[in-house]
């Protein structure tokens, strides 16, 4: 229906004026609602799209002595985060070429970059797990460090500490480390440590985004 003005010209009634513009609202409200699904699809579809940087705190304590977190976001199941982090194959998915556990003691972990090395070398690492709760916590210290290691004598006294926690689909790790003492070469550890740690992170992080590393390309 339409009505006709004083001037000539017809105009809708207010009845239709009204639900046309219902209609186009309606419409408006659908599309928001559609634009609004779609980028929350994106969003969910691409979890490690916007990972977030490791996040490093150095702490003083009462003893002069330095502790280090390091905080990363990563994307994936704790359980498969414990995994890459306390066994030997999870070690060689995102770590280091070689891995095994020790022959004469369970609770050691050996490493070493070099893929040529054998258990006991001269360039391999050794780590023993002190205290583990499965999923949550995992306790170590380096007992073994390559030939001419700097400052050895000083960073075998560092504890190191894996902490897991859930945050949604992903997964929160800290590494936290503790014992440098407040000399030159814990300082010099500290510094190296700082960056070392912050890429070992990073590294577990692009192991959960691109798969396992694959050592032959490398």
């Amino acid at each position: 229906m339409s009505c006709t003005t004083r001037s000539g010209r017809k105009q809708p009634d207010p009845l239709s004026h009204a639900i046309a513009q219902a209609d186009r609202c309606d419409r408006l409200r659908v599309v928001i609602r559609y634009a609004a699904f779609a980028t929350l699809a994106v969003a969910l579809a691409s979890p490690g799209a916007a990972a977030e940087p490791v996040h490093v705190t150095l702490h003083l304590e009462a003893d002069r002595s330095r502790t280090m977190v390091h905080e990363a976001l990563v994307d994936g199941a704790i359980a498969d985060v414990w995994t890459a982090i306390s066994t030997p194959q999870g070690w060689m998915s995102w770590a280091v070429p070689l891995a095994w556990i020790s022959p004469a003691n369970a609770d050691v972990l050996e490493t070493s970059y070099d893929s040529a090395d054998r258990p006991g070398g001269p360039n391999t690492i050794q780590q023993r797990f002190i205290a583990r709760i499965p999923g949550r916590l995992l306790v170590f210290r380096t007992i073994k460090a390559p030939e001419g290691f700097p400052h050895w004598e000083t960073y075998r006294g560092v504890t190191s500490v894996f902490e897991l926690e859930p945050a949604g689909r992903q997964t929160r790790v800290r590494l936290t480390s503790l014992g440098y003492p407040d000399t030159d070469a814990g300082n010099a550890l500290v510094g190296f440590f700082e960056n070392g740690n912050a890429k070992t992170l990073e590294n577990l992080q692009q192991r959960f985004v691109a798969g396992p590393v694959d050592w032959n390309k490398r």
